[in-house]
């Protein structure tokens, strides 16, 4: 085993190092300042000990190999969940240098992983990184001091070196292992139990970012491996675990049309608008720009922004660039084909983004962000860049596909004419104060209190659900709005649709916010929007509509944090006297017990009360323990108002999971698969995930 694995290391060992390596060394590495406030405040880190912050270390540890990869190092990289909850990552780049640091007197590699601002990143092109994805010198430490045990192993200059760190300390000074023909980094760590809330990796998670940097990254094939069921891993045994030929789950990835491929694997489940995607690369005044598009039959735009690799939620310069030149671009083209009339009057912003999807990506040695966490580009020099680039390319690129440039202008000019003609329905809906909170539905049993901070909203399914809520809530901070069967399914519908939908209409007025152009957040009425459904398919479905209307037409108020799952109980256990609720399948074994004795109650009747006296005469003649009786909750109209207050809407007992949205662009394709019109896609998703669903038999 070790001989293959040692085999394949020669192989691709074959990058030169010699080339590869001159002019990065121990020189190369500026130290900054130390490393002990790392662990008293992890969140200024990685901003929470959450699963966000726990999953933040693997990014951190993956971006300087991805860096490697960005500055034409190394072109495989490998993440594998080992056991144990440990994490390694391998790459096939430069290695991290091992010699003497002249400042700090220690080797180079002790320097970058037991030093907060240590890395070559920070010294520009002479240390080889023309662009990276951020000052990651601070990362690897930071991983470093927020794990239990850390193991670097380096690969260059003919030879093996490694060094161990507990909780951020090295144990003792590298070594030489041997000698090596390979090149590349190895970063193993295992996170500190006691700094994060819980150690659990989510696969899924992993494999969502790790398939999209390699859209960003193309030529780099990007491998994530799950070997937790393993007993054991050598450490010193591979260089790549995949290559022993061991039976887990892994998944690689290789694209080598970048973002081209990344646009075709988003529109996978629309009809697109025409059939060549288009894409652009190329440099402006020491700007790299890369950017596709491709327009769909939706109505939604889709549009992603990268700087340096890293997500931009909130976009930034490069995507006010890209907007600027699609909307000049397509109105010049429109106009000199003679689909735009003169008669007509220009697109408008809205007009030319309507079911577009694109993903603009920016790269700079220098870059600007607004805030801490990087969700919006602020450098001013990428918008000219982007605008240059995109709009001369895209130009090009109608004049040289004349039958996708009339789909296109066709495409935005059907959104053109929708919208003027859907501009009088919807002001008589939009006019100043219909949605403001004027006239509440009827149907809405709303709160005493008028402070949004401490108001809850329980929208739940049917006037049987709504009157037991009705009754049993805290009249004072909680407002009932019971919605009546199933909402419109919005993804499609323009917003006249939607507001003529009795249901929807009632829900945009209780929330106080308004929609569309006049949404204000700040008038939200309620804090806390919490969503009540049965525990059936049906329930399921509603929940789902009504989490498709609030993230296509009110994200900030997910993005708030203001929107929440109630999760009612499963189960009503009885035993004698005693009564117990459980809300999980797990829960109820835990009460009952594997092979307790169970009587389901008999619909329509009451158990009878013991008679004064009978008890203790019951408990001498038997030594059996009472039965348990288990009635199985199929909706929360079933519940009478106390059992309903106690288990869902008491603030000291109920569970609330809050609605996040971890990556929008993966919602985003949920979304379109689950309520779009590809049936195909739908049933297959369905049939390919079936076996996570908890179904009722």
């Amino acid at each position: 085993m070790a001989k293959k694995a040692e085999k394949e290391v020669k192989a691709r060992g074959a990058k030169s190092a010699g080339a590869a390596n001159k002019g990065y060394d121990a020189s190369s590495i500026t130290v900054l300042e130390g490393l002990d406030p790392v662990r008293k405040r992890p969140g200024m880190y990685i901003g929470t000990t959450g699963p966000d912050g726990l999953h933040h270390l693997i990014w951190e540890v993956f971006d300087n190999s991805r860096d490697e990869a960005m500055g034409g190092f190394a072109d495989d990289i490998e993440v594998a969940l080992l056991p144990g909850n440990r994490i390694r990552v391998v790459d096939n780049g430069r290695g991290i240098p091992v010699d003497k640091h002249p400042a700090t007197k220690v080797s180079a590699l002790e320097t970058i992983m037991t030093t907060l601002h240590a890395g070559g990143k920070f010294g520009g092109e002479a240390s080889g990184y023309k662009v990276s994805g951020g000052l990651h010198g601070v990362g690897v430490s930071v991983v470093n001091a927020l794990s239990v045990w850390t193991r670097a192993e380096v690969h260059r200059d003919g030879a093996s070196h490694f060094q161990e760190y507990k909780i951020g300390k090295a144990q003792a000074s590298v070594k030489k292992i041997g000698s090596s023909n390979n090149q590349g980094t190895i970063i193993t760590f295992e996170a500190d139990a006691t700094i994060f809330n819980e150690v659990k990796y989510d696969w899924n998670r992993i494999v969502a970012h790790l398939r999209q940097q390699a859209y960003l990254v193309k030529g780099t094939r990007i491998t994530v491996i799950d070997a937790r069921g393993l007993e054991k891993v050598n450490d010193q045994e591979a260089f790549y675990l995949r290559e022993l030929g061991l039976e887990t789950p892994s998944m690689s990835f290789y694209f080598e049309g970048g973002l081209r491929s990344l646009v075709a694997f988003y529109n996978q489940h629309q009809t697109v608008g025409h059939k060549n995607i288009f894409y652009a690369d190329a440099e402006k005044d020491g700007v790299a720009v890369e950017v596709a598009l491709q327009y769909t039959d939706d109505i939604t735009p889709r549009l992603m922004a990268f700087a340096n690799n890293i997500y931009n939620p909130e976009h930034g310069t490069h995507v006010t660039g890209f907007k600027t030149a699609l909307t000049r671009t397509l109105n010049s083209y429109g106009r000199s084909a003679g689909i735009l009339k003169d008669s007509e009057e220009n697109f408008t912003g809205d007009d030319v983004l309507e079911g577009i999807t694109a993903v603009i990506s920016v790269k700079m040695p220098e870059i600007q962000f607004e805030g801490q966490t990087k969700g919006k580009l602020g450098s001013v020099e990428a918008r000219g860049a982007v605008e240059a680039v995109f709009g001369e390319q895209f130009a090009s690129f109608l004049e040289e596909n004349p039958d996708d440039g009339r789909a296109i202008v066709n495409k935005v000019l059907l959104a053109l004419k929708a919208r003027k003609a859907a501009k009088a329905a919807k002001d008589s809906v939009l006019r100043k104060g219909a949605l403001e909170g004027m006239t509440l539905p009827g149907k809405l049993a709303d709160c005493q209190t008028k402070d949004a901070s401490e108001s809850e909203l329980f929208i739940v399914e049917g006037d049987s659900a709504g009157g037991t809520a009705k009754t049993g809530r805290d009249r004072r901070t909680q407002a009932i709005l019971p919605l009546r069967g199933k909402i419109l399914n919005i993804e499609r519908a323009r917003l006249d649709k939607m507001l003529a939908s009795e249901q929807i209409k009632n829900l945009v007025i209780a929330l106080g916010t308004a929609i569309g152009d006049v949404f204000d957040i700040t008038k939200l009425r309620y804090h806390k929007v919490i969503i009540a459904t049965d525990a059936d398919v049906d329930g399921a479905h509603i929940r789902t509509l009504i989490l498709t209307l609030l993230y296509r037409h009110f994200r900030p108020v997910i993005d708030g944090g203001f929107i929440y799952i109630a999760q009612p109980p499963l189960y009503k256990i009885k035993r004698g006297k005693e009564v117990y609720y459980a809300y999980t399948d797990e829960e109820k074994f835990k009460i009952v017990g594997k092979d307790a004795e169970i009587e389901e109650p008999q619909a329509g009747t009451e158990e009878e009360p013991e008679e004064e006296g009978e008890e203790e005469e019951t408990k001498a003649k038997s030594k059996k323990p009472a039965k348990f009786s288990l009635q199985r909750y199929k909706g929360l109209g079933e519940m009478n108002a106390s059992e309903l207050w106690e288990t869902t809407m008491d603030p000291a007992r109920r569970i609330l999971k809050r609605v996040t949205v971890e990556d929008a662009s993966e919602a985003d394709r949920i979304f379109d698969v689950l309520m779009g019109n590809d049936v195909a896609s739908r049933k297959s998703f369905i049939q390919s995930n079936a076996k996570l669903a908890n179904i009722d038999v």
